[in-house]
């Protein structure tokens, strides 16, 4: 026996009406986008109080991740996270991401900042007429602490020690550079 055809309930290709709006987002896609903001509120608890001071958010989303960062238990954190994904939908997720990557040290203006106050620290090495410099354009930098890591930082590589020094005038000179 042949299959029959209700040919009163089959559309004409004429009727069908196209529609040329974009497709809506599978839901396996909506899926791992709501996963992707969940993930990104995850690596805004990971940071210190100071950091994730300097990120701009709404307030709530500020507020859930502070209490994340304060619960313990493993489905208390989880379902926090979810919240957060959650909350994570209304907030404008690209400037977050910009601020995040730019605390890893992953975006372009991180990258050449880091690489300006590397240029910064060897002509201060090479030069104590920098100290001029740097005190004009930081009035509250400490010059004395500056010149004392130079000359530390000098001894050091003379000596062939440890670059401790070295290093801790890259942090002061990078702490200048966020005030």
């Amino acid at each position: 026996m042949g299959q029959r055809y209700n040919h009163t309930k089959m559309k004409n290709l004429e009727d069908l009406e196209y529609d040329d709006s974009p497709e809506r987002p599978s839901k396996s896609q909506r899926k791992r986008d709501m996963q992707a903001l969940q993930d990104m509120g995850a690596e805004l608890v990971e940071l210190s109080p100071e950091r994730l001071a300097r990120i701009d958010m709404p307030d709530a989303l500020r507020g859930a991740i502070r209490e994340a960062q304060r619960l313990t238990r493993h489905e208390a954190r989880r379902r926090q996270l979810q919240y957060i994904g959650r909350l994570m939908r209304d907030a404008d997720p690209a400037p977050i991401r910009e601020a995040l990557d730019a605390v890893k040290g992953v975006s372009a203006i991180e990258n050449a900042r880091q690489h300006r106050l590397e240029k910064l620290r060897e002509r201060l090495l090479e030069d104590e007429a920098v100290l001029t410099e740097i005190g004009a354009a930081h009035p509250g930098a400490d010059i004395t602490r500056l010149r004392q890591l130079r000359r530390n930082a000098l001894k050091d590589r003379d000596e062939g020690r440890p670059p401790r020094a070295f290093r801790e005038l890259f942090r002061l000179l990078r702490e200048l550079d966020h005030d």
